[in-house]
């Protein structure tokens, strides 16, 4: 089976956009490894667990139960450094994403761009969903000096759905859903060649989110061996989607 690298930043990631494929991926008995800058255990945004605002926007029932199962296991809770990557170690590599402040520790990284970099050139599966989307397009290839995500078919979080989350909670929580000024579709837009051909919206919503049983209203994109994805609410058909590709 195989064995994923699977990099965090130390707070702040998507509750669902790691427990849902954490658990896909090792139900199908491949190893997951976690990693975080300087090998802490991580921990996802609190507000996903409790509640955004009123106790709404936050994670589904199932995937806080998978995240207080991943929490206890020892890979999880005894990550590797960044530093200590080796990427011919590893058969695949998933970016899972996140919005809240302590992303930018994982989105801005230029040693973990480095990291990935070297996964990319393997020519092996990448999947990344939300605003790990961000991490390709932030990664350059030295071949080519533009982002590794130049020539891909690829799809993130729609600027329609980043929009509405801020709008929505501005108000009371400031700018924890704008994690940067620009919006992450069209940092990733400016990262591909021809943004109308290759970059994919999917069908509108802001509420329906897949379980491990229903992919209605799902959104994912495959592009030979890159996958992508772009909410919590895809991140069930995601899973599935990059497990096939192992």
């Amino acid at each position: 089976m195989a064995r994923v690298l699977l990099p965090l930043p130390d707070t702040d990631f998507d509750v669902t956009e790691v427990a849902v494929p954490w658990r896909v991926l090792t139900d199908a008995g491949h190893d997951v490894v976690f990693a975080t800058e300087r090998g802490a255990t991580p921990a996802a945004d609190p507000r996903l667990l409790t509640g955004v605002i009123f106790g709404q926007l936050g994670a589904a029932d199932e995937p806080k139960r998978l995240y207080a199962d991943m929490t206890g296991a020892d890979p999880f809770r005894t990550p590797i450094g960044w530093d200590a990557i080796r990427p011919d170690d590893f058969d695949a590599l998933l970016l899972p994403g996140g919005h809240a402040p302590g992303m930018r520790q994982y989105l801005g990284s230029t040693r973990l761009q480095q990291v990935v970099g070297a996964c990319w050139t393997l020519d092996r599966p990448v999947g990344a969903i939300c605003h790990g989307v961000l991490v390709l397009a932030r990664t350059l290839d030295p071949a080519t000096g533009r982002s590794v995500l130049a020539d891909r078919i690829t799809t993130c979080l729609p600027k329609y759905m980043e929009r509405s989350a801020y709008f929505a909670t501005a108000w009371r929580l400031g700018r924890y859903y704008r994690t940067y000024p620009a919006y992450v579709e069209d940092e990733v837009r400016a990262a591909l060649r021809d943004p109308d051909r290759q970059f994919r919206v999917g069908p509108r919503t802001l509420s329906r989110r897949g379980t491990a049983s229903d992919d209605r209203g799902t959104f994912v994109v495959e592009d030979g061996r890159y996958v992508s994805a772009r909410w919590p609410g895809d991140a069930y058909a995601f899973a599935h989607a990059f497990a096939a590709t192992l």
